[in-house]
């Protein structure tokens, strides 16, 4: 059974092809949107803290189980839902047979500068929900046109983030970059090596640090950030398929 965890922006809906393709294959799909993003509550690409996306993994997660007590959870996560699977591994130390990291966040494209930075750590204190530019190039996403052609005109897909999403983000890549070592279930790593919003070399320096048997990592040449979502997409599905058979997951 998989759990998605969709990234920043976005909402679970994107994941519909992916969650069809492996409901055909006899997997159970689960998915949510964020605090903040798509059909959820709050204000949009805002979070107070870091750990708050922590906690709704864990709601959701929890609900899940009991849904499906009999069911081992595979967390799903892309890109800013990377980064939460992540620290989640590492910080909450859930019962789960194993995860998946698409594109995680932990290195930054060129798009993040210095000044941005410094800007909504400042911001993040006097002014939380003041929006600032997100800094993503849509065609980065993907070199299918439709897929991008899609997400700008998606009316559950925002262009901006709060100061204070930016600043808990900024905060917890390297924070959780460092801690791969602390991953105690096997852990697919999965990357485009064209991927400008969040780059390769963050996902290989991520799993170098990675000790648990059944742990793989894969890089596909040419392909963007949304692997997902590439013309090559269902490779992709196949060797996410390939590696849940092999860890029985």
């Amino acid at each position: 059974m998989l759990l998605l965890v969709h990234g920043y922006a976005e909402h679970s809906g994107r994941y519909e092809e992916l969650a069809a393709w492996f409901a055909d294959r006899g997997s159970a799909v689960h998915a949510f949107d964020h605090q903040g993003h798509g059909r959820s509550t709050g204000t949009r690409c805002h979070v107070g803290e870091f750990d708050d996306f922590l906690d709704d993994l864990q709601l959701v997660l929890d609900r899940v189980r009991r849904e499906h007590p009999s069911c081992p959870v595979t967390l799903v996560g892309h890109s800013m839902g990377g980064l939460i699977t992540a620290a989640f591994l590492i910080d909450r130390l859930p019962a789960v047979a194993g995860a998946v990291l698409s594109a995680p966040a932990l290195v930054l494209g060129p798009g993040v500068s210095r000044s941005r930075i410094l800007v909504s750590k400042a911001l993040r204190w006097i002014a939380p929900r003041f929006a600032v530019g997100s800094g993503v190039d849509p065609d980065a996403l993907s070199r299918d046109p439709a897929v991008v052609r899609g997400y700008l005109e998606d009316p559950l897909v925002f262009r901006t983030m709060t100061a204070s999403l930016a600043a808990a983000l900024l905060e917890a890549i390297p924070e959780t970059a460092a801690r791969s070592a602390e991953v105690r279930v096997p852990l697919l790593v999965l990357h485009g090596e064209d991927d400008t919003l969040c780059r390769a070399h963050g996902s290989q320096a991520f799993f170098a640090g990675i000790d648990v048997p059944g742990s793989d990592i894969r890089l596909y040449p040419k392909l963007r950030h949304e692997i997902f979502n590439e013309p090559e997409r269902e490779q992709v599905y196949r060797d996410l398929l390939d590696w849940l058979e092999r860890e029985g997951a």
